[in-house]
């Protein structure tokens, strides 16, 4: 009896030693024990879960997401590029001029141009070249009359995302791609929660140069 006693004492110790390193070692489970309840869980990612939930409940998510939809509807998003330049040649900013055109319309959205590049060379000088492309749609397009305050030239892509997967070279991956990226959170229109006004204002653009050129006249 004395003997079995002791084995149990034993088997005790050595359950609480091993409890004991692991308290010790860093592990979530068993420092966890000395936390509050539900502290392994916050790993400081909360506050983006909220922020998620705040723009969808005020619209502001959703109406970034509906106006984004309505630019690649109505303009076309995408230039393409000659290999190895970045150089924008008279199709590439015929449309970027429509799209400056249909910029104006809105001036509380932010837009990000993205860099690509196709599968030729190595991939950090297919990075390095697709944002020196992003930022030629950006200057560009602020000669036509955008604030480069809401315009971003972003981190490019490089040779990562295709839109035609080959390793040769191919004109339709040498491109920049315009998206709506947000809104001027400073704008009065947004600073009122105002955003679906902005998201279905009417574009006027062919409209107005219509009726800059032959006005109506009342019947």
């Amino acid at each position: 009896m004395l003997k079995r006693s002791s084995q149990r004492y034993a088997a005790i110790l050595i359950s609480s030693a091993a409890l004991l390193a692991g308290c010790n070692s860093g592990d979530p489970v068993y420092s966890s024990f000395g936390n509050e309840a539900g502290s392994m869980l916050d790993t400081g990612t909360f506050g983006n879960a909220t922020m998620n939930n705040v723009q969808m409940m005020n619209g502001e998510k959703q109406y970034a997401y509906d106006l984004s939809s309505r630019f690649a509807s109505e303009v076309l998003t995408t230039v393409n590029f000659a290999f190895g330049s970045f150089d924008l040649d008279a199709g590439a900013r015929d449309t970027l001029r429509e799209q400056a055109a249909w910029i104006r319309q809105f001036p509380e959205v932010r837009f990000r141009v993205y860099g690509h590049a196709d599968a030729v060379g190595s991939n950090g000088a297919n990075k390095a070249l697709g944002l020196r492309r992003a930022h030629a749609v950006v200057n560009y397009l602020a000669t036509q009359g955008i604030g480069k305050s809401r315009l971003e030239a972003v981190s490019s892509f490089g040779e990562e995302q295709p839109l035609i997967v080959t390793e040769g070279r191919e004109r339709r991956n040498r491109r920049t791609v315009t998206e709506v990226s947000g809104f001027v959170g400073s704008h009065p229109m947004i600073m009122d929660g105002k955003y679906a006004q902005v998201v279905y204002r009417e574009y006027v653009a062919s409209g107005t140069a219509v009726s800059a050129v032959n006005p109506r006249t009342p019947n």
